[in-house]
């Protein structure tokens, strides 16, 4: 069984942002049992241990914790590779500098839009400014910079526009990944959900600005539209892992939802033991768990049966085929989604 490279550390799920896409947890128990600074470092060394070379500080909004700085230093003092996720809010000259001094190699900002009216109408918050001024002050400290977009029908008319903001922005990368419906996205997939014309005018123009190379472009498709399930994170438990605030370990980030998934803590097991043994991490490891047609498919290790949650969202069953996959007996619940979206009229999506 191989090691895991990359750790996605949820240090909170607080955040002064209401995307109507977001699949974190709402509602005040999404607020407490965050894991001390003190948890935070044991989680980092053990992960180390364990093989990890990339950390994502991530959230909510990991500016909130006002041991970030902290944090950096430890995971930069044990040889990790730190990449803060942020939306930016909060990120002044002072923050920066001291995140700088602590060792951070990275900063991913998220936008909504090209324009303010339309990204702070999506973030349900004035967030875009302050969002373009961070990407500002990351370039000027010579930090490399990847914006991340989350592309639905509201925006995906506008992925022009986000490329050359992020060719004004100097950004290194630009992210632009189609909605992956967990959450209050699931809650709002038909207000969220692009056309086929809309995704093809997208991956148009992602395809032509990319001979340029400058930003670096990685677009991901919807896999609603097409009957080809995307990969499930290279395979479940096989590259990478989630904590979670509370120090619930995951195998992917939507993996909580799974009913009986008996989610192992950190407070509670070593990380290795966890990786390795836990059921939550081998019960849909290889291919042995799967049902046919996946079984039979020659696909089966290449895209490994398509995402366990989705599977779950759409028809109840974890173990089911993904309904993205055209072979799958569900499939028609993704035909009938996606026929749907070319008459939905156009609505902001809402988050609580």
């Amino acid at each position: 069984m191989d090691r895991p490279l990359g750790m996605l550390a949820e240090l909170t799920y607080r955040c002064p942002l209401r995307c109507g896409y977001c699949s974190n947890p709402v509602g005040p128990h999404s607020r407490t049992g965050e894991l001390t600074t003190e948890q935070w470092c044991r989680v980092l060394d053990q992960a180390r241990a364990l093989g990890v070379l990339q950390v994502h500080l991530s959230g909510g909004e990991p500016l909130l914790r006002r041991d970030l700085p902290g944090l950096v230093a430890h995971a930069h003092r044990i040889g990790l590779y730190t990449s803060l996720v942020t939306g930016g809010q909060g990120l002044s000259d002072d923050r920066l500098a001291g995140l700088l001094a602590s060792g951070l190699d990275h900063i991913q900002i998220s936008l909504q839009d090209a324009g303010t009216a339309a990204a702070d109408a999506i973030a349900g918050h004035p967030a875009h400014q302050r969002k373009l001024a961070a990407a500002r002050l990351v370039k000027e400290a010579g930090l490399p910079l990847t914006l991340n977009v989350v592309l639905h029908r509201a925006n995906i008319g506008r992925t022009g526009e986000l490329i050359d903001l992020a060719v004004r922005l100097r950004a290194d990368r630009l992210e632009l990944a189609n909605a992956q419906y967990y959450g209050s996205a699931l809650l709002n997939l038909r207000s969220l959900l692009p056309t086929r014309a809309q995704l093809d005018a997208a991956e148009r123009l992602v395809r032509e600005a990319r001979p340029d190379g400058r930003p670096e472009i990685v677009y991901v498709r919807s896999d609603l539209h097409d009957g080809v399930p995307k990969p499930c994170m290279h395979g479940w438990g096989s590259r990478q892992f989630t904590v979670t605030p509370s120090g619930d370990v995951l195998p992917c980030p939507a993996a909580a939802r799974i009913p009986g998934l008996d989610v192992p803590n950190v407070q509670g097991a070593p990380l290795a033991d966890i990786w390795f043994h836990s059921p939550a991490f081998n019960r849909f490891r290889g291919t042995e768990w799967m049902p046919e047609p996946c079984r039979g498919c020659p696909l089966k290790e290449t895209d490994h049966g398509g995402c366990r949650c989705q599977a779950f969202q759409l028809t109840g069953d974890p173990a089911a085929t993904d309904p993205a996959c055209r072979l799958s007996p569900h499939h028609t619940l993704v035909r009938t989604l996606v026929q749907d979206a070319e008459t939905v009229p156009d609505t902001l999506p809402y988050r609580a």
